[in-house]
């Protein structure tokens, strides 16, 4: 299948026509993050599903400043007719108006620069019609992301919101997400801190201090893998709790024994 995407490539500034007029790609993604979709035919069963889960998604796409668009081989007015089915299937309006564009691409020429197109799956002209990808770009407009199902398969739209916070978390630090990684927000007090112990974790480990071992072990067990960045900041606040017991500690026993700070050994 010729075209096609790899990591990194930087988008193709294609124009197109699509349910809310002509785009350019570049113009259309701003300095947002972009999800590109495609899927084989409207009006058919399991793209209805996905793109109703896409649409109620929406707003949690929004939320991270990724703009959603979608694409197959089917005309403008094909897509704001079908739109009305999707609207329904989410059991809202019937009306003509989704929370993304859908691109018109009836002369495959996008499908063929994308690398797009399922020679497995036919229209009833006997051509290929899209296969259900997806790219992720990033505010560079480079790819990030791509997916590939065959038109048999539908896509799992919550998975690809998972990615996505992912993908946005691991550009803005140096981390990595492990197996089924979500984000969780503990309940109760949050504490925050300021990075100035930064270093600090390679400092202790370089020592072989059993102190953050112990508690790496046990976030790790009772609460999931935790980041690099929210260990530096467990830490700190284990440096700030002991800190404030030893000058505790340091001021009961000088009155208990009637001396001077500068009277005690401490070493000892």
């Amino acid at each position: 299948m010729p075209g096609g995407l790899l990591l990194g490539d930087e988008a193709p500034n294609f124009e197109a026509n699509t349910t809310i007029g002509r785009i350019r790609f570049h113009d259309f993604l701003g300095d947002s993050w972009g999800i590109l979709f495609s899927h084989p035919r409207d009006f058919t069963p399991v793209c209805t599903t996905e793109l109703g889960r896409a649409a109620k998604l929406a707003p949690e796409f929004a939320k991270k400043n990724v703009k959603m668009i979608a694409l197959s081989v089917d005309s403008v007015e094909d897509h704001l007719a079908w739109s009305k089915d999707i609207n329904a299937y989410n059991g809202q309006e019937p009306t003509e108006t989704l929370p993304f564009p859908i691109i018109d691409d009836k002369n495959r020429d996008l499908a063929i620069l994308l690398g797009m197109l399922d020679p497995a799956e036919k229209d009833e002209k006997g051509m290929p019609v899209t296969a259900r990808v997806v790219f992720v770009f990033g505010p560079d407009k480079k790819l990030k992301l791509s997916i590939l199902y065959p038109a048999t398969t539908g896509r799992n739209f919550d998975e690809i919101l998972r990615v996505i916070t992912s993908l946005q978390l691991t550009a803005e630090k140096r981390v990595a997400t492990p197996v089924d990684w979500k984000v969780k927000v503990l309940k109760g007090q949050i504490f925050t801190f300021p990075a100035r112990l930064k270093g600090l974790v390679s400092k202790w480990l370089s020592s072989g201090s059993l102190l953050p071992g112990l508690f790496f072990w046990h976030a790790h067990t009772r609460a999931g893998l935790l980041l690099v960045a929210e260990f530096q900041i467990c830490c700190e606040a284990i440096v700030k709790v002991f800190n404030t017991f030893y000058i505790k500690y340091k001021f009961i026993y000088c009155f208990l024994t009637f001396r001077s700070f500068d009277q005690v050994n401490w070493s000892e």
